[in-house]
């Protein structure tokens, strides 16, 4: 066929001219992207909506894309709100922060997601939360900032532990505390502590190496962590180098601290007052005055020649001095994060003290456009100065107990060694307790892309953490009579971890979006202690093993577990609007019996996004709307390494070795596992209030309990699963934003938590579990660990006798109230409960122009504190310990009305272990306060700095609670659930700082 050739050169000039036109139409969009501060975001995702045509902002936040005028722009960037915007020449887009937003997005185990299309419950602060609060733990920086967590340091000393319990307990006998996950390290938590108090371990960590901390509270979101979720799970994340202009940060603080509160003691008048009164009440007043005569150590006791404030040496003016830097920045191959930290710390209790220095490495080399290799790398140590257990006469706070008329010090100035009890300050002279700790963890990962939409993550982790004790005591030291004991302990403990998962990503027809999960983790722990022990040495100057004459004592263990893993999980989302989530894992352990070795742990979850609906979609009001659900369950592998094991121990006799039997074996023992549901809703409100409520249920089942065996067995007892609690409550979180304009912003963020953790079965046909000398009761439908103590009545106002509730059971089966004031005749009974049922915390956030300010307040309520100490402290005098100043108030003269008995020296009268020393802990307390000024740019533009900012920041500075104690929060260290026993309060700090950014 012959086609005519004019026709053919019309065609190709048509053609060619159709070409230019679609050419010119399609150009270059140029534009910058900056935060709301007027910064430039390097590194911010720049996407043609609908198409792969994908860009990132450089160092000053300028992009080019290929695009046409009009089309849809998707600006993304991590903390900021994703912007949809039309394309147009020379752009200037400003990001919002999307802190509390729901654009914000959150870490979840192998991953990220947007809180927007979250189906789990998870709680999150970031950096900014932290910062600059001058406390020496990073857990203490998170108090009242998490609805559903509560966090609370054992006492104020230090190095003090730390317990954290999530959606209230999910154990009795097992461990009670989260899994931490730093970087993807399942953190070593273990006590290594040696001197009856615990440690906290994760003291080696620094906040301005954080970025973020999210909080995994219900099955579906920690599901991912299997038979270690079910305590919940606290996944920390370190910070990154981003792409863009270096940038080099300085923060120095200087603070001082004191008790946030004292008790009022008697003086040295109101004391022997008190005390010959007793005597004469008693009929030994001549005992009691020769004993006086002791104790002042010849010094005029009657007329107050010495007062000593016992409570006054003991506690001390605390300081802390922080110092870091950071250097973060990088291109669009490598990234990198170097930080640095100093932290010392005096305390407010004598002789305790914290000196710690932490360093962080974070890189991350783009090798191909799909291939990426990194290097995370951190190294702590901190050297504590400690003093001994609560329960330990050389403890100073457990002077208090001395005699005011007793000197603290002789005219020599040594310690005075005649006192009632041992004089603490004897151990401060001649002792001291060094603990050393070391941190190593690293992880070196590479992530390959084999598609956009499909990745796979090699990660290789190790954890170190190394632990050194040196306990001497001088010829002079308390209770010695070796001539000086040395006892020094090593502890090395390894955690390897391997982790390797592939990651698919991709959203089909622009409604069908997958996000998928599949891998395998190995985890190797090893542990391996050492302890020795050295006597009789020549003099003090020689406080090291070798200088004692006989190596008397030594111990020695080496200990292992295994995990092997494999997990799932699947998110999938229509239209924005219709969510849903599955997960999958399977645990095997060392620690579990051979029948029962491998464990499944399965969730779902589901959310509708109501709002995205068409007859919400343009609400002004209601401007999001979510309900959403999940069903999961997890286990708690702290059951110990070998409570599945039949074992022996050594037991050598002159000189011979022997095996003894020591515990019997369980193949069926197993994890305890807890199956726990989540429902609820988030709603938002005229882009300025957001509200999300959820009801949590938490069934454990299979406690790990001792059940009896026959003594023909050879052992009392074997390691079974059996029993049952369930914790459940309501969360309530609103976060609000007041104001919101360029000069002036206040943000309001409160939180509220129910909780009940109740028992439901035990073992032994549900018999009663009281642990001997505890003062708390596990029975059946009441709380764990109750309060079980004879109920206090009064004191009887015609003769002083104390009286109690008898508390006997009737016919009827109620009890009988009659009193009586032969404490035999009282029956004891569940009085309380030593865990809050109701939380609360609320934070607010002003700026105004270059200030800022931002408090938290924290409170608690429905948890009951036990006095220990106050069968010794607060008896009107029964023995020779100083008194609580409110034994004044005792009962003298027949109508006194009172609840102090007559003071009677040994005689008993009420100082028997009752209600009489339970008080509720309820408070509110003002938990931090920071207010700060940053200069105006055209005061520093000749100094080289980007921004520099002066503030003052505050820890526990005001406390509201009738709690008689010397803080509702502090507890016994050394044993006890929810005691106090000469227990120090919290510090409370104030310091002045100052932040440089370059």
């Amino acid at each position: 066929m012959r086609i005519d050739l004019s026709f053919k050169r019309l065609a190709t000039l048509l053609f060619a001219l159709f070409i230019q036109v679609a050419l010119a139409q399609e150009v270059k969009i140029n534009g910058h992207i900056f935060d709301k501060a007027g910064l430039p975001i390097p590194g911010a995702n720049v996407v043609l909506k609908g198409t792969k045509v994908v860009t990132q902002t450089g160092f000053d936040g300028e992009f080019t894309i290929n695009a046409k005028e009009g089309q849809t722009l998707i600006i993304s960037y991590v903390g900021m709100k994703t912007l949809e915007i039309e394309a147009s020449k020379s752009m200037k887009i400003t990001l919002q922060d999307a802190s509390n937003e729901l654009e914000a997005v959150v870490v979840v185990g192998y991953g990220t997601q947007s809180k927007k299309n979250l189906t789990d419950n998870i709680a999150r602060v970031t950096a900014k939360d932290i910062q600059q609060v001058p406390v020496a733990n990073v857990q203490n920086a998170l108090v009242g900032k998490l609805a559903g967590v509560q966090i609370t340091q054992t006492n104020g000393k230090i190095d003090g532990g730390i317990n954290i319990r999530v959606r209230g307990a999910a154990s009795i006998s097992a461990g009670t505390q989260p899994l931490y996950v730093l970087d993807g390290i399942p953190l070593i938590t273990d006590d290594e502590s040696s001197n009856g108090a615990p440690t906290n371990p994760l003291l080696t960590l620094s906040t301005n190496e954080i970025e973020s901390i999210d909080v995994l509270k219900d099955a579906s979101s920690a599901a991912i962590y299997g038979a270690r979720g079910a305590n919940g799970v606290v996944i920390i994340t370190t910070k990154k180098g981003k792409e863009g202009k270096g940038t080099f940060s300085i923060n120095l603080s200087q603070g001082v601290s004191e008790p946030t509160h004292k008790r009022k003691w008697l003086n040295s008048k109101q004391y022997v007052e008190l005390l010959q009164e007793a005597g004469r009440n008693a009929q030994d007043l001549e005992s009691v005055e020769e004993e006086l005569e002791f104790l002042s150590q010849g010094t005029d006791w009657r007329n107050g020649a010495v007062n000593t404030d016992w409570q006054d040496i003991a506690f001390q003016t605390g300081y802390t001095t922080d110092a870091d830097f950071s250097l973060s920045g990088g291109d669009q191959k490598t990234r990198y994060f170097i930080s640095g930290a100093y932290n010392n710390t005096v305390g407010i209790i004598d002789s305790n003290d914290l000196e710690r220095l932490t360093s962080r490495v974070n890189l991350s080399h783009k090798v191909f456009d799909n291939f990426t290799v990194g290097m995370n790398l951190s190294f702590s140590r901190s050297l504590i100065n400690r003093v001994q257990d609560d329960n330990s006469f050389s403890s100073p706070l457990q002077s208090v107990a001395q005699s005011p008329i007793s000197p603290a010090r002789l005219e020599d100035g040594s310690a005075n060694p005649n006192t009632e009890y041992s004089n603490y300050l004897l151990a401060k002279d001649n002792t001291f307790w060094k603990t050393i700790v070391r941190r190593l963890t690293g992880k070196v990962f590479a992530e390959y892309k084999f598609l956009p939409s499909l990745k796979f993550n090699s990660d290789f982790s190790y954890d170190l953490l190394s632990q050194t004790e040196d306990y001497w005591q001088g010829k002079n030291a308390p209770f010695m009579a070796t001539d000086g004991a040395v006892f020094a302990s090593s502890v090395n403990t390894e955690n390897y971890i391997s982790s390797n998962y592939f990651t698919f990503d991709k959203t089909f027809a622009e409604k069908h979006s997958f996000n998928a999960v599949i891998g395998m983790e190995y985890n190797n722990y090893h542990r391996r202690y050492q302890d020795v022990n050295s006597i009789y040495f020549p003099n003090d100057d020689f406080n090291t093993i070798d200088g004692g004459a006989e190596v008397n004592e030594g111990h020695g263990s080496e200990t292992d577990y295994v995990f092997v893993s494999q997990f799932g999980r699947l998110n999938y989302a229509f239209d924005n609007k219709y969510l849903f989530k599955a997960s999958i894992r399977r645990d095997g352990s060392s620690r579990f019996g051979k029948n029962n070795r491998f464990g499944y742990f399965p969730a779902l979850s589901a959310g509708w996004i109501i709002s995205n609906e068409s007859f919400l979609k343009d609400n002004s009001v209601l401007t999001y709307l979510k309900v959403k659900g999940s069903w999961g369950k997890l286990g708690n592998a702290e059951i110990g390494n070998f409570a599945s094991r039949q074992l022996y121990r050594p037991n050598p006799y002159n000189l011979k070795s022997g095996l003894t039997f020591d515990q019997a074996g369980n193949d069926n023992l197993t994890w305890e596992k807890s199956t726990q549901i989540d429902f609820g809703f988030e709603a938002g409100f005229l882009d300025r209030i957001t509200i999300e409520v959820d009801y949590y249920q938490k069934d454990t089942d299979g406690l790990l309990f001792e059940a009896p065996l026959p003594i023909s067995s050879g052992a009392a007892s074997v390691n079974k699963n059996i029993g049952q609690i369930r914790s459940n409550g309501f969360e309530f979180t609103l976060n609000t934003k007041n104001f919101d304009n360029e000069k002036f912003k206040w943000n309001t963020s409160f939180n509220l938590t129910t909780n009940q953790s109740k028992i439901r079965s035990l073992p032994n046909n549900n018999a009663d579990v009281i642990a001997v000398g505890s003062y708390t009761i596990n029975r059946v439908g009441e709380y764990i660990s109750s309060f079980f103590l004879v109920e206090y009545a009064g004191v009887n106002s015609e003769n002083g006798d104390a009286l109690f509730f008898k508390n006997t059971l009737n016919p009827d089966g109620t009890l009988n109230k009659d009193l009586t004031s032969d404490y035999s005749q009282a029956r004891r009974v569940i009085v309380g409960n030593p865990f809050p049922t109701l939380m609360s915390g609320m934070t607010n956030t002003i700026i105004y122009k270059g200030f800022d300010f931002t408090f938290t307040f924290q409170g608690e309520w429905g948890a009951s504190i036990y006095n220990t100490a106050g069968i010794y402290q607060s008896t009107a005098a029964d023995y020779y310990d100083n008194q609580t100043a409110d034994q004044l108030n005792r009962w003298q003269n027949p109508g006194d009305i009172t609840d102090v008995p007559q003071a009677r020296f040994q005689k008993q009268n009420g100082t028997q272990e009752s209600t009489r020393y339970l008080d509720k802990s309820d408070f509110v307390r003002l938990r931090n306060l920071t207010l700060g000024y940053t200069l105006p740019k055209q005061a520093i533009k000749d100094t080289g700095m980007s921004s520099l900012r002066l503030y003052f920041t505050a820890v526990n500075l005001l406390t509201f609670t009738n709690y008689k104690g010397f803080d509702p929060e502090a507890r016994r260290d050394d044993g006890g659930i929810g005691e106090d026993f000469y227990s120090a309060p919290p510090a409370r700090t104030m310091a002045l700082g100052v932040n440089i950014n370059f």
